[in-house]
C-alpha cells in the first residue's frame, strides 16, 4: 500500500474537519436547535437516552442495529444474489432501528460545544441521506425492482460510512462522551 496516498488523504480529511469545526455560519441555528432539544420534557428518560445507567453513551450502541442490518444486506446482495427476501428484511429492520439511535444521538448532540456540534450536525445530515437512500432501497425492493434497490443501498452505505467517520471524529478525536472513571 502506498502510505503517501493514505497520508495525503488523511491530511485532507483532518483539515476538512478542522475547517468544518471553525465554520460559524450556522451557529445561531445550531444554538436554537440545541435549546429546543434540551427543552423537551424527557425527565429521567434523558439520562437513559444519554446512557448514564450504562456508564457510557447509548447512541453508539443503538447505531449497531441499522449499520449491522444494512451491511449484512449489502453482503447478501453481493455474495448470495438469490437472497432478495433476506436483504429486503434486513433493510427494513435497519430502518426500524434508526429512530431510537437518532433520538439518543440528538439528545447527546444538544449538549455539545460549538465545534463538536458543527461536526455533529454534518453527521446527522449524512444520516438523513442514508435513511433516504435506504427508504428508496426498501421501496424499490418491495416493488420488485431489486437491482434498483441494491443501487440505493450502496448509496446509503456510502452515506453511513461518511456519517460514521464524522461521528467517530467527535467521539474519538474530540473525546466527546468519554467520562473518566471516578
Amino acid at each position: 500500500m502506498n502510505t503517501r496516498i493514505l497520508d495525503t488523504t488523511s491530511s485532507w480529511w483532518l483539515k476538512s474537519l478542522d475547517r468544518l469545526e471553525r465554520a460559524t455560519v450556522a451557529d445561531p441555528a445550531l444554538r436554537a436547535l440545541q435549546r429546543a432539544i434540551r427543552s423537551f420534557p424527557l425527565g429521567g428518560a434523558r439520562d437513559v437516552l444519554r446512557g448514564r445507567p450504562l456508564g457510557h453513551p447509548v447512541h453508539p450502541v443503538l447505531v449497531q442495529v441499522p449499520i449491522g442490518c444494512w451491511l449484512s444486506a449489502a453482503a447478501l446482495d453481493v455474495a448470495v444474489p438469490g437472497s432478495r427476501r433476506a436483504a429486503t428484511t434486513l433493510t427494513a429492520v435497519g430502518l426500524a432501528g434508526v429512530a431510537p439511535a437518532a433520538v439518543a444521538g440528538w439528545v447527546d448532540w444538544a449538549d455539545l460545544p460549538p465545534r463538536e456540534a458543527r461536526v455533529g450536525l454534518a453527521h446527522a445530515l449524512a444520516n438523513v441521506a442514508a435513511v433516504a437512500c435506504y427508504t428508496g432501497s426498501l421501496t424499490a425492493r418491495l416493488r420488485g425492482r431489486p437491482a434498483k434497490g441494491v443501487l440505493w443501498s450502496w448509496g446509503g452505505l456510502a452515506a453511513v460510512a461518511l456519517s460514521g467517520a464524522l461521528g467517530g471524529h467527535v467521539a474519538y478525536r474530540r473525546a466527546v462522551g468519554a467520562d473518566p472513571a471516578p
